[in-house]
């Protein structure tokens, strides 16, 4: 990865994006983020994870892993990227695609990743070297762990990304 790896920085946890599934494997599937082919992004939906509580048997789960080569809608959940290559897991849960759901990494509360939610999603990076690592957060969250007299980065962790 380079140091100022830019390819991913066009992706969000909560965005919806088109996937073509590569591949099957026990878990679930390897596919390709459309328009995204050639970035050098490995992504994934483990489907295990999404789908093994609510089926009732391993036919059950086999029969929603969506067919090699199909195109999928999906929902980024998690962008990784501390190492090369970059890695996007995805879901196809209904629920998530409506309006995805995560967990704030400040107050462990419940937060909309979803366009109209209220999730800030933060990049951290080091001068040291490649990598980046994403946090999740609520405004209210990141507003009050800034420093008071830091008014000004305050006032905008209330009110970046809004529209006017």
């Amino acid at each position: 990865m380079e140091r100022f790896e830019t390819e991913s920085l066009a992706l969000m946890p909560g965005q919806k994006v088109q996937a073509r599934v590569l591949s099957h494997h026990p878990w679930g599937v390897v596919v390709e983020i459309v328009g995204y082919e050639n970035a050098g992004l490995s992504a994934s939906i483990d489907m295990i994870q999404q789908f093994s509580r609510t089926t009732s048997s391993h036919a059950e789960l086999l029969a929603l892993f969506p067919p090699v080569g199909s195109q999928i809608d999906a929902v980024i959940e998690q962008i990784q990227c501390w190492r090369p290559p970059v890695s996007v897991r995805l879901s196809i849960r209904p629920a998530d695609l409506e309006s995805l759901a995560w967990r704030c990494d400040f107050c462990g509360e419940r937060i909309t990743l979803s366009p109209g939610g209220d999730a800030l999603v933060l990049d951290s990076r080091s001068n040291d070297g490649p990598g980046s690592h994403t946090v999740i957060s609520h405004r209210q969250c990141l507003a009050e762990r800034i420093h008071p007299e830091n008014a000004g980065e305050r006032a905008r962790a209330w009110e970046i990304g809004k529209m006017y």
